[in-house]
């Protein structure tokens, strides 16, 4: 039996399945006027996980269960228009309100000093956040995202998305197949470690019961200003957080020698820590983010009793 066997046969054999165990390991949660969903795993300092396109909460549980392993509390919940999170069509799904959000949510989970990590657009989701709260940030941890966000370009499989019409089209063309093969393409590098039900509820998570029009909002609500590319360089740079990148070094859409290099210089670190993986590390690479994270994490725990 294959790797990929072995591992797909310790795993639901459908995406309601996964679904139903994804529902189950969470809880609802209501932060700035909409409702969503938080999984939380493990005790001790809490390390916040923000999600971008393509992913919700369930793209961080295999990271979860690392991090509560060493003595973390992970915490990922759903933006509003992703995942299980409610999809209100009047609700600010710009990088302001989702960051707006983010505010609440940790609010209202109680959270007083925290880790971040973010990802893809949860990047300018989570400096949104950050920079609210400079002083309740402990560390930042970058995944796969853009820090310049006036260069950023959308991968040619997102793109279609942000114009009206072809980005309706293109979402009903988004059947199991098609995204499965885009999945694999360009998130997944390792194709042992996401079974295809777990593809499958990845699709059905991002069309949800409105049939994604709340992630075309999201698309076409992004704020690609040098204004807000002032204020991103600003969270991630001379801040009273130490602050890191984690990147998978086989990512298509944003790569290392572009983007990950990018968001080095921007904050102003000596280098980029690399995991063999695509655009989700979270996926192909958990054991790998969270032990970056925990040591991260660590360090920051050991300085603060020394200067205690």
């Amino acid at each position: 039996m294959s790797r990929f066997d072995q591992v797909a046969a310790r795993r639901p054999a459908s995406s309601a399945e996964v679904l139903e165990a994804h529902q189950r390991a969470g809880r609802r949660l209501r932060a700035a006027g909409a409702g969503s969903f938080v999984r939380e795993q493990g005790d001790g300092p809490a390390v916040v996980c923000v999600h971008g396109m393509i992913g919700s909460s369930f793209l961080y549980r295999k990271v979860l269960a690392e991090l509560a392993g060493y003595g973390l509390r992970g915490v990922a919940f759903d933006l509003p228009g992703f995942g299980l999170a409610d999809r209100p069509p009047g609700y600010d799904y710009s990088w302001t309100g989702l960051g707006k959000f983010c505010v609440a949510a940790v609010d209202e989970l109680g959270l007083g000093r925290f880790h971040l990590v973010v990802h893809d657009i949860g990047g300018p989701v989570g400096f949104e956040l950050a920079a609210a709260m400079p002083d309740r940030i402990a560390s930042l941890t970058l995944l796969n995202t853009t820090i310049d966000v006036t260069e950023f370009k959308s991968p040619w499989s997102m793109e279609p998305f942000r114009h009206r019409g072809l980005g309706e089209m293109w979402m009903r063309s988004l059947n199991r197949p098609a995204f499965r093969f885009l999945m694999r393409l360009q998130g997944i590098g390792d194709p042992a470690a996401v079974s295809v039900a777990e593809l499958d509820a990845y699709l059905a998570l991002i069309k949800g019961p409105d049939h994604g029009r709340a992630f075309l909002q999201i698309m076409r609500s992004t704020e690609r200003t040098a204004a807000k590319q002032a204020r991103y360089r600003a969270a991630v740079r001379d801040v009273p957080y130490p602050v890191q990148a984690i990147w998978g070094d086989r990512d298509p859409a944003m790569t290392l020698a572009v983007y990950g290099e990018k968001a080095r210089a921007a904050a102003g670190l000596t280098r980029v820590h690399t995991v063999p993986g695509k655009h989700f590390p979270q996926e192909d690479c958990a054991p790998a983010v969270a032990r970056q994270i925990a040591e991260l994490a660590r360090a920051v725990e050991v300085r603060g009793r020394a200067g205690g």
